[in-house]
């Protein structure tokens, strides 16, 4: 009963024009990081980076009952990828196909190069169901540290108007990749085709096991009228409030790129043009996903409060399209919501 009062005190706060985010520490957000969103029937389930991959689950995308993990323990191959895993499994994707749940997900451990992408199957995303049963299919792409000068986390997979499946991938290193998947979007398609869409400036002097100053990551491939957007994570993460992530997007007529951000500028060269201004009372926001639900489009991100350092808060917020065809987020929607944990 108290903590209904909580969350019934912070709604009225935020109806009354009170800042959101103040009246947010009366009551207890989602605390979550990169998430991801999917609607079953009428029920919205969100996935988060953590230990088997924490979910939620809501009517109204605002108060979210803990469900449990994707994962009673861990992926039986993770350890065979990085000797390093510590169990928190990353930054997943869920997609719908032909009937089915997909959720990507990656294993690494921070700062290294040897990272896997994973998939896992399901019915449905009801744990309550009959049918609820997740069925890994293992290993999707990984990457090596000192072979490869990219690193497979941060996985999103978007269809094209041809109806192939592709994949995004990528933490700095190289930056950003594109890569086709198979008719069964469990891994690459042969011959495979690979495209380099994003990065930041790396000096050729960098350890080749570094992770580097090419400060992006979090790929999300969005398609909408003419283009497909590509929103990334530029700056660093999971710092508190000492975080740098900030969302950056470029557009592009065609799914392999180029990417070109508001200035006409290659995203692979070093292009990107901020979703949102800054608020001063969040930082690190990022670890994005962007979703289109009855109509509207969002993206779904964390970000976090300054005045908590401890904590990355679910955010979700509207996104605008301009006369041009260009999207933005009001930066006062960082304070107006906030993602209630109910149970």
């Amino acid at each position: 009963m108290r903590s209904l009062f909580r969350v019934f005190f912070a709604v009225i706060l935020c109806m009354t024009g009170a800042v959101c985010a103040s009246a947010a520490t009366t009551a207890r957000q989602v605390d979550i990081h990169d998430p991801a969103m999917a609607r079953d029937g009428d029920t919205y389930y969100l996935y988060s980076t953590g230990p088997g991959i924490p979910f939620y689950s809501s009517k109204d995308m605002t108060h979210w009952v803990s469900r449990g993990r994707v994962f009673a323990t861990e992926p039986t191959w993770a350890r065979s990828v990085n000797a390093h895993f510590n169990g928190h499994v990353w930054a997943p994707d869920i997609v719908s196909h032909d009937g089915k749940y997909y959720l990507y997900y990656a294993v690494s451990a921070g700062g290294e190069g040897d990272s896997g992408i994973g998939v896992t199957i399901n019915k449905t995303l009801d744990p309550n169901s009959a049918d609820y049963k997740w069925e890994d299919q293992r290993i999707v792409l990984r990457s090596i540290a000192g072979r490869d000068l990219w690193n497979a986390i941060d996985p999103n997979v978007i269809v094209d108007e041809k109806g192939t499946p592709w994949m995004t991938f990528g933490s700095f290193w190289s930056g950003i990749k594109l890569v086709k998947l198979n008719e069964s979007w469990t891994g690459l398609a042969e011959p495979q085709e690979w495209h380099a869409i994003a990065k930041r400036q790396r000096s050729v002097l960098v350890d080749d096991r570094s992770p580097g100053p090419a400060q992006i990551e979090g790929p999300f491939l969005f398609r909408k009228g003419d283009y497909y957007y590509l929103f990334v994570s530029w700056g660093l993460c999971c710092r508190g409030k000492n975080s740098t992530y900030r969302i950056m997007v470029g557009r592009s007529k065609q799914i392999t790129g180029p990417y070109l951000d508001r200035k006409g500028k290659s995203m692979a060269l070093g292009g990107g043009s901020p979703l949102t201004k800054e608020n001063k009372r969040w930082a690190g926001w990022g670890g994005q996903s962007v979703y289109t639900f009855d109509g509207s489009d969002y993206v779904v991100f964390h970000a976090y409060e300054r005045a908590d350092n401890d904590f990355h808060r679910l955010k979700i917020a509207k996104i605008r399209w301009d006369a041009k065809q260009w999207p933005s987020v009001d930066a006062r929607d960082l304070d107006r919501y906030i993602g209630f944990q109910t149970e």
